[in-house]
């Protein structure tokens, strides 16, 4: 089970294969952070968007996640508008439930 939650129907071929490599990184946890934000706004995204996460589907998991959390800075190529929508995506401002 790939755990997204959307059909890729309707979806032109890149967007699919982002919303593929999105749910399957090697870490669950990138799975989930990356392949939820894809499941809910692969279709808002504009071309560069889609430039941009593409470079952010080559860097290591290790690293996504890090810069997600903090814990290392970003670096200034992967700093774009779609890096930020997806730490946004993922900002809880309550209680989260498993």
């Amino acid at each position: 089970m790939s755990g997204t939650m959307r059909s890729s129907a309707g979806l032109d071929e890149r967007r699919r294969r982002i919303l593929y490599r999105s749910w399957h990184r090697g870490t669950r946890e990138m799975d989930l952070l990356l392949g939820q934000f894809a499941d809910a706004r692969i279709d808002a995204l504009d071309a560069r968007d889609l430039d941009d996460i593409e470079a952010l589907l080559e860097a290591q998991d290790r690293d996504v996640f890090s810069w997600l959390t903090g814990e290392l800075a970003l670096p200034a190529e992967f700093d774009t508008p779609v890096f930020s929508q997806i730490r946004e995506f993922h900002r809880h401002t309550g209680a989260v439930f498993i």
